[in-house]
């Protein structure tokens, strides 16, 4: 029987082909054999898939889009033809417990036969998903079925997941449903002290917190999520993530219709809807959950902030992640005042502005205690301020330099430093919890504030007023060192990258622009000049435990690393296999999402190797003997390769195998290698002096705003003279 196929594009065709738009508009002119239109119209015809395939291969050109983009695609061609995602959410976790051998011979069924597998694979882990519509699969949805099988064997059942979501959630009425960063969802889950048993989150998205709690040892994950969508692909998500787990996860809204009203659980992580104000106020006026004061029509947030507290059991943790305004709103004073003297809240913690969406404000980490009847008297709330500019002591830095300990958050989620934010975090939150009474704080960052004080008029629990307090408390005589230490640094800085631009290595092209003849990295890739490896997905089947414990202890590297400059500082708990590659000197690197926050490649040096490759980078090994690694990732990583290289809409996927290379001798190459590892070490010198000038900046505006240093009188007369 005939294999059905689908109609794609001239665009989407030059995508598969790993080449440009005017590549596709010759061949049409050009070669008579080049597949007839079979739909569209004359200004945007349409040509069937598997013809546009196998003239393509009959010319060598193999398939340049990753598995998931082929998905992506055949799902939007799918569904103008009337076909839905949902059923295939469970067919994602039926093909992910099956082998690779396995998905490749269903792939190669006729179209009825894989309709009728589908359909029982479906059918055989239906209990997986409570509520789960039975499934029925026709011979015409074999297209997408034969893409989402090998989207799982080549790229795992996370991705095929999250493929399927994203074009449900793009069609639904529904709108901010986003992903929570795994850095954020580890540090709300490393907040919860020991480790909890069951976990709740009721409003689970696509689980990440829930995975998070799972990576700590949770045996029970019960989530909750208004959107249908976003229940099933939770569910599914859990049982790959976290297969000896019990998961539950049901749809609808958690004030409103709780689908798990007797659950007592050990912790709840949250990250509730923001600003909702049709929340059920009026009809859940009486509602037993308001313990501590029914929260106003404007403070929703409060509502789930005591759900979450009706739900754990006595000295039970929760983390809720929160906008600013919910600690100092007017219309919330009543409820905040009955957290705070009832003992309930037991910390607030500021993260930057980046650090998750929406992406323009600093949002908060609120964390709570379920007050134990008999236990101990809280007297204390602690306030952590993350993205706080304080001054600190000078540590030593490489070469023995002496440089600020801490930097500002950028405005960036790709920049923000989660490392420094997590240590920051969990260090004053363990250190309050095993001493609160005898809990010192460091000033500017991290400071316990008594109940008595905080149940003023206002009741404004926002960290960076009350932690501001404490700047008082920094030793004048070590910042005015720490200043020095620093400025020093500026200074030498300032003249290596003086003496960095000065040199010259390049001239003018004789006649226009130089033109070349240039070849895909597949094409390199296919003959041996370079070999490209990637990061499985977290659930595809990685290595033996002797592999995941030999993970355990090597850093990531990761894509904000690539755009900072900075050296691994990834967590391999994030892999969840053994399958990533090893970073070796000389490897080319290059971030897996576009974008000119920062260099978008680098060639990897003593300190990266040894490094796993973290998921959003792809790594190009070059073979020396043809390739010079200064001139490939030059060229890989140049702005009009990768804008050429990427697809997406809001976020632009980098297709590593289009990436283009000129073919030039290696001579040439390592002519223009020479020139970009200057470039390289250029930018290196214009990023370190511009931080240590902020630094700067911001330890001398802190100290006099603070009152630790005094302006010299010699400051007037100098500017008095210009």
């Amino acid at each position: 029987m005939p294999q059905s196929s689908a109609q794609v594009t001239a665009a989407e065709i030059s995508r598969i082909a790993g080449v440009t738009r005017a590549t596709v508009s010759n061949w049409r002119r050009r070669h008579e054999d080049f597949p007839a239109p079979s739909g569209g119209t004359e200004s945007s015809p349409l040509y069937d898939l598997e013809s546009v395939r196998a003239w393509l291969a009959s010319r060598g050109h193999a398939s340049a889009a990753s598995p998931s983009e082929e998905l992506r695609t055949v799902l939007r061609l799918h569904a103008q033809s009337g076909g839905g995602t949902s059923d295939l959410l469970l067919l994602v976790l039926a093909a992910a417990g099956r082998s690779p051998e396995e998905l490749t011979a269903t792939t190669r069924l006729s179209d009825a036969d894989l309709a009728v597998r589908a359909q029982d694979d479906a059918a055989s882990v239906a209990e997986a998903v409570p509520g789960a519509d039975p499934v029925r699969f026709e011979a015409d949805d074999a297209a997408v079925l034969r893409a989402l099988y090998a989207c799982v064997r080549d790229e795992g059942g996370q991705a095929a997941l999250g493929v399927l979501a994203e074009r449900e959630l793009e069609d639904s009425a529904a709108s901010g449903a986003y992903r929570t960063p795994v850095p954020l969802a580890d540090l709300l889950a490393g907040l919860i002290p020991g480790t909890p048993d069951r976990v709740l989150d009721p409003a689970c998205g696509s689980g990440t917190l829930l995975a998070a709690a799972a990576r700590r040892g949770a045996r029970e994950l019960y989530g909750q999520d208004t959107l249908p969508v976003q229940a099933r692909r939770s569910a599914v998500s859990l049982t790959l993530t976290a297969p000896e787990a019990t998961v539950a996860v049901r749809a609808g809204d958690s004030l409103r219709a709780d689908a798990f009203p007797d659950l007592v659980a050990d912790a709840v992580l949250c990250t509730p809807p923001y600003g909702v104000r049709d929340w059920g106020h009026d009809e859940l006026a009486y509602d037993p959950r308001w313990a501590y004061g029914v929260p106003a029509r404007a403070e929703s947030e409060l509502a789930w902030v005591q759900h979450a507290l009706a739900h754990l059991s006595p000295g039970g943790y929760a983390a809720l992640l929160l906008p600013p305004a919910t600690a100092g709103r007017a219309s919330g004073r009543r409820v905040r005042a009955e957290l705070v003297r009832s003992g309930a809240l037991r910390a607030v913690i500021a993260l930057p502005v980046g650090a998750s969406v929406p992406l323009h404000i600093g949002l908060q980490v609120w964390v709570l205690q379920r007050p134990e009847p008999g236990g101990p008297e809280r007297k204390s709330v602690l306030f952590v301020d993350t993205a706080a500019e304080t001054p600190t002591v000078a540590t030593a830095g490489r070469g023995g330099t002496a440089v600020a300990a801490r930097t500002r958050g950028a405005n960036r989620s790709a920049s923000v430093d989660w490392a420094g934010i997590t240590a920051r975090a969990l260090a004053a939150w363990e250190a309050f919890t095993a001493a609160p009474d005898a809990f010192e704080g460091e000033p500017g960052v991290a400071h316990a504030v008594g109940v008595v004080d905080l149940l003023d008029d206002v009741v404004d629990l926002t960290p960076a007023r009350l932690v501001r307090a404490s700047r008082a408390e920094i030793d004048p005589a070590k910042l005015s060192a720490e200043v020095d230490a620093t400025r020093q640094d500026l200074v030498k800085a300032a003249k290596a990258l003086a003496r960095t631009a000065g040199r010259e290595g390049w001239s003018a092209a004789d006649a226009g622009a130089r033109e070349w003849r240039t070849a895909t990295a597949s094409d390199l890739s296919r003959g041996g000049a370079l070999t490209l490896l990637r990061t499985l997905p977290e659930n595809a089947r990685g290595g033996e435990d002797g592999e995941s414990r030999e993970a355990e202890a090597r850093a990531v590297l990761t894509g904000s690393d690539i755009a900072r400059g900075s050296g691994p500082t990834g967590d391999p708990a994030e892999l969840r296999s053994g399958t990533a590659p090893v970073i070796a000197a000389g490897d080319v690197l290059v971030r897996a999402v576009a974008s000119t926050d920062g260099p978008m490649a680098r060639v990897a040096d003593e300190e990266d190797a040894g490094a796993l490759l973290g998921h959003q980078v792809h790594l190009f090994r070059p073979d020396p003997a043809r390739l010079d690694a200064w001139f490939l990732a030059g060229f890989l990583g140049a702005e009009e390769n990768i804008a050429g290289a990427s697809t997406g809409s809001t976020v632009l996927t980098v297709n590593p195998g289009r990436l283009r290379v000129p073919l030039l001798p290696l001579e040439e190459q390592r002519r223009y290698g020479e020139a970009f590892r200057h470039v390289h070490e250029l930018r290196a010198e214009a990023r370190r002096a511009t931080r240590l000038a902020e630094e700067t900046a911001r330890l001398l505006a802190g100290g006099l705003t603070g009152g630790q240093l005094l302006p010299s009188p010699g400051m007037a007369e100098a500017h008095g003279r210009r």
